[in-house]
């Protein structure tokens, strides 16, 4: 199960770094915290860990850029920074 803690960021695909998409896509980032069970894979991850902001693992550019994932690291840093919307 998990707790939406709050909405992190809001952003237009097509202003990042991701592949050429036939679709317009907004991308929403919720932090969120697992409060029973466990992190499990599912229809759009094929494994589920956890990693430091320098040891990401390779991503799915389509799904996610490695800036996007450095800005969101900010937040763990930053609690109060607004949400990050383009």
């Amino acid at each position: 199960m998990l707790r939406e803690l709050r909405l992190l960021a809001v952003l237009d695909k097509k202003f990042h770094e991701h592949p050429v998409s036939p679709f317009y896509v907004y991308k929403m980032f919720i932090r969120c915290e697992i409060t029973g069970g466990e992190a499990a894979s599912g229809i759009e991850t094929s494994e589920v860990g956890f990693f430091g902001e320098d040891e990401l693992p390779p991503l799915s550019a389509e799904r996610n850029t490695q800036a996007q994932v450095r800005e969101l690291f900010a937040f763990l840093r930053e609690p109060d920074r607004p949400a990050w919307i383009d």
